[in-house]
């Protein structure tokens, strides 16, 4: 797959470690090879956004036009991830990432347990306790899962909430091994994935046949059922997938794999139905509750100031930028132009501690420490506005190093 003529005479790569790579002389011509970790946007994409972000800028959940828009984008986004992955519309539930559908998909699996397990079912598994142990909803996983499942199972396994199997990966095949999987399973077995194909060997597993072989255990066996969920990052976009071929429950789906955006979404055989989808969050009810939460919007920020029921000043917005090392007296203390405080005057000798009015309000320490107090004035402008934005933008990009924010 190499050039024959070759622009820099680096000698043989094999040789050497990536960084040889960097003494090329001529650096314009770079070939990008880690497609595994991420993707560019396809130029459509990039148009398709642009245009969102001008002309459907509104929340989808309201009747106004630019609301009206949104919801259409994110309707025909629906249909088109169905159609990629071979389900339905109502089968798509948007996430911010695979991660957060990894995780989503693991509790939903430990509270259906407990769910649907009455006394009698408690009973059959052996009583409460097995051998000296409390029951506890049982996954089986492999080892060689991305860590947004595997560090969930272990920290699931570490606070007692699940017991977990890491099948070995077969160091003949680089699969996991429908046997091993099998082997592994248990009376109070809730969730089976393993992920669909491997993000550093590239390897395919044998999900289709693990779930054709669960399946008609579960025929046999009392409720609940064996879930079946596959993480498709690195699969889709590279091979055909099909959901409901390799019958699956859940299929996660990561746009920045397959030059969309970074963003995910869930693929559920049914939710709510069918399936159990049980939300992590509680809030606005998008997602039909599954997962509720502004559409498609970056989760950076989070205001202090916005309780249900209560009215508030017009003029003021207590807000907190999100992440490590962005606390407010930091981010104002990099911001260029803006002139702003992070609460009352007479305190701003307490710069390092959280406002005791907002722990006060139950907002959580970690959040108030990086909270903003914003208060705008007669003479303020719309473009004084957008300016403090981008002014606090850019100061967040500079802290966390980053060339490109999502804010």
């Amino acid at each position: 797959m190499m050039a024959e003529d070759a622009h820099c005479s680096c000698g043989d790569l094999a040789a050497h470690d990536g960084r040889a790579i960097s003494d090329c002389k001529d650096q314009d011509e770079r070939i990008y090879m880690d497609y595994n970790a991420t993707t560019p946007l396809e130029a459509e994409v990039i148009k398709a956004i642009t245009e969102a972000l001008r002309e459907a800028w509104g929340n989808p959940s309201s009747s106004y036009l630019p609301g009206r828009k949104a919801k259409q984008i994110i309707d025909q986004s629906r249909e088109s991830i169905a159609s990629m992955v071979g389900g339905r519309a109502e089968d798509i539930i948007f996430m911010s990432g695979g991660t957060e559908a990894n995780n989503l998909v693991f509790h939903t699996a430990i509270r259906h347990f407990w769910k649907s397990c009455g006394a009698a079912k408690i009973s059959e598994l052996g009583g409460e306790h097995h051998n000296g142990k409390a029951i506890l909803p049982h996954i089986i996983t492999s080892n060689v899962e991305h860590d947004s499942v595997k560090l969930t199972a272990e920290s699931l396994l570490n606070e007692g909430k699940a017991d977990v199997t890491f099948v070995g990966a077969s160091t003949v095949t680089g699969r996991v091994e429908v046997e091993d999987v099998l082997a592994a399973i248990r009376p109070n077995t809730c969730l089976i994935s393993v992920m669909l194909a491997n993000n550093e060997t590239g390897v395919l597993m044998p999900v289709k046949e693990l779930c054709v072989r669960v399946r008609a255990l579960n025929a046999q066996r009392p409720s609940p059922r064996i879930l079946l969920h596959t993480d498709g990052a690195q699969a889709i976009g590279k091979v055909q997938v099909n959901a409901q071929e390799l019958g699956v429950d859940y299929l996660t789906i990561v746009g920045h794999k397959f030059y969309a955006p970074r963003i995910g979404a869930l693929y559920v055989n049914g939710p709510g139905t069918l399936t159990p989808l049980l939300p992590m969050f509680f809030g606005g009810g998008q997602e039909r509750n599954f997962r509720p939460g502004c559409l498609l919007i970056p989760e950076k920020i989070h205001f202090n100031s916005h309780f249900p029921g209560s009215e508030t000043l017009p003029n003021t917005c207590n807000v907190s930028i999100l992440g490590a090392g962005l606390q407010g007296w930091k981010v104002l203390s990099g911001c260029r132009k803006l002139l702003a405080s992070v609460g009352a005057a007479c305190h701003s000798d307490r710069v390092d501690r959280p406002s005791h009015i907002l722990l006060s309000c139950g907002i959580p320490p970690e959040v108030a420490a990086n909270a903003l107090r914003l208060s705008v004035g007669r003479t303020t402008t719309k473009r004084d506005v957008d300016l403090a934005v981008e002014d606090l933008r850019e100061t967040v990009c500079r802290l966390q190093g980053q060339s490109q924010c999502p804010l």
